[in-house]
């Protein structure tokens, strides 16, 4: 049997999670979410994004490279089930998997060759300084599959919560940020097994630190500050 040679980072996105908190469960929940994706030296061609401007959604294959373990399980619990449930980890898209790779499927919004080329995203699930082996384009006649089922994950993301956020915090933020960061918090960036309404949570987003709490299905912003 031979193995593959070891794998390439090719580039690192840029975006506004220093810190897993808060990221979006999955790719494309948040279309207000942009992003760059920035080349290692050794690809930064244009030549190598030759046709790519035609495509509307890309694949992009990367490392979960905060979530690296010498060792691994054959079960998980995914937090969509309480996080006493167990799976096996190739029913999950948890990131402790036998080898640390993610595959998230994101809007490309431009592609910039000059004076150095990256690509300029939107939906993306990703920490910032996120490894990238790989991206592809995403190919509707073969990629969508709407008759497709979903397991114990069918039920989507269920409801969204209702965000307040004072309009004097919110202004704050950069005005292309504010949709992107009201789309993260209705996500519900909290674990999934985490319910107590008395708490109250930080997250970090961009170069801010915002401050909110959840009750019976409504999210309250307490505070926004440069972080």
């Amino acid at each position: 049997m031979s193995l593959l040679p070891p794998a390439h980072v090719i580039a690192h996105i840029s975006s506004d999670f220093p810190t897993k908190f808060g990221i979006p469960r999955q790719s494309g929940l948040v279309d207000a979410l942009r992003a760059q994706i920035r080349f290692a030296p050794e690809y930064r061609c244009p030549d190598a994004l030759r046709g790519l401007e035609g495509f509307s959604h890309i694949w992009l294959i990367w490392q979960f490279s905060a979530a690296v373990r010498k060792n691994w399980s054959p079960t998980v619990r995914p937090p969509r089930l309480g996080g006493n449930t167990r799976m096996g980890v190739f029913a999950t898209r948890s990131p402790f998997r036998p080898n640390p790779i993610g595959l998230s499927c994101v809007k490309l919004e431009q592609v910039v060759v000059s004076p150095e080329p990256y690509l300029e995203i939107s939906g993306a699930d990703l920490m910032d300084g996120t490894p990238i082996l790989d991206i592809k384009p995403y190919l509707p006649y073969t990629d969508c599959h709407p008759e497709a089922s979903g397991g114990f994950a069918a039920s989507g993301e269920g409801a969204l919560l209702q965000v307040d956020c004072p309009p004097e915090l919110l202004r704050l933020l950069p005005e292309q940020k504010r949709q992107a960061l009201l789309g993260v918090l209705a996500h519900d960036p909290r674990p999934a097994y985490q319910e107590d309404p008395e708490r109250i949570y930080g997250m970090a987003f961009g170069e801010f630190e915002v401050r909110f709490r959840v009750r019976e299905g409504q999210l309250l912003v307490l505070g926004i500050a440069p972080g």
